[in-house]
């Protein structure tokens, strides 16, 4: 089952993606979740092995809120979460 059907029966608190997923990029399906109203507001986090600065630069145009590298620090990806889901609960 891939992301978009999943979403379609489940909200998540947040998304972790990476750019390179099978069927559907990260990328993509970050357009695709920011141009769905139920899914617009859903926190994005992507962790990738892509750290350039146009694969970063593009990510975040496109809505991430977070872009990490691999290898990634579990504190920071733990620090990012809550940072991000107390930020979506006070809203």
């Amino acid at each position: 089952m891939d992301a978009l059907q999943i979403l379609q029966n489940t909200l998540p608190d947040l998304m972790l993606l990476d750019i390179e997923m099978p069927r559907m990029d990260g990328f993509e399906l970050t357009k695709v979740m920011r141009a769905d109203h139920r899914l617009a507001h859903i926190p994005i986090i992507m962790i990738t092995s892509r750290t350039a600065d146009k694969h970063r630069e593009h990510a975040m145009n496109l809505g991430v809120n977070a872009y990490l590298g691999k290898p990634f620090q579990e504190d920071v990806v733990l620090a990012k979460i809550v940072e991000l889901t107390d930020k979506t609960y006070a809203t």
